[in-house]
């Protein structure tokens, strides 16, 4: 398990099990105690985003955690603490499943990076509220959003300013 500079934010690898057929993955179990923090996922979604596509920012104010994992294609999935501006950036890909946890405190998007679109599967601790939506809402493209660290790095040439979600890959 990977954990990130952003408290709660981590991701766990998905043990693939092949064998003759294809393979077979636990992809969440509730006995994952030190993952879950004793969250309950109470809703599964499915997410498809065509290349380029950006699903971002916003936040949940009443406790959600959304557990990402990325089937097919690549996604970049981003976490940000306003108050500090620190930035947690992970790459999901289904050519290696992970689950990444992203406590719904942060402002948190998406953007799908692959050549071809993503298929991705979201738990979320919540039901979703057709009523009175748990979601606190920023533009994608919000010039608020400038990370003063990613990944706990403060020397990423993208720190101090505003969040470009279509800048190229630094390293």
């Amino acid at each position: 398990m990977k954990e990130y500079p952003l408290v709660g934010v981590r991701v766990k690898d998905i043990n693939l099990i092949p064998d003759e057929r294809g393979f077979f993955a636990e992809i969440m179990r509730s006995d994952w105690k030190d993952f879950l923090e004793g969250d309950v996922i109470q809703q599964a979604n499915l997410s498809y985003s065509y290349p380029g596509i950006v699903r971002a920012w916003h936040r949940h104010e009443r406790g959600q955690v959304d557990y990402f994992l990325v089937l097919k294609g690549a996604m970049k999935i981003c976490a940000y603490e306003e108050s500090t501006g620190k930035m947690a950036e992970v790459i999901g890909s289904g050519e290696k499943p992970q689950l990444i946890r992203i406590p719904g405190n942060y402002l948190h998007g998406t953007m799908t990076v692959s050549s071809f679109p993503s298929h991705t599967v979201y738990f979320v601790s919540n039901l979703y509220d057709y009523k009175n939506p748990d979601e606190v809402r920023v533009p994608w493209n919000s010039a608020s959003i400038v990370p003063a660290e990613i990944n706990g790095r403060k020397d990423d040439p993208r720190v101090g300013k505003p969040w470009d979600w279509f800048a190229p890959p630094h390293k």
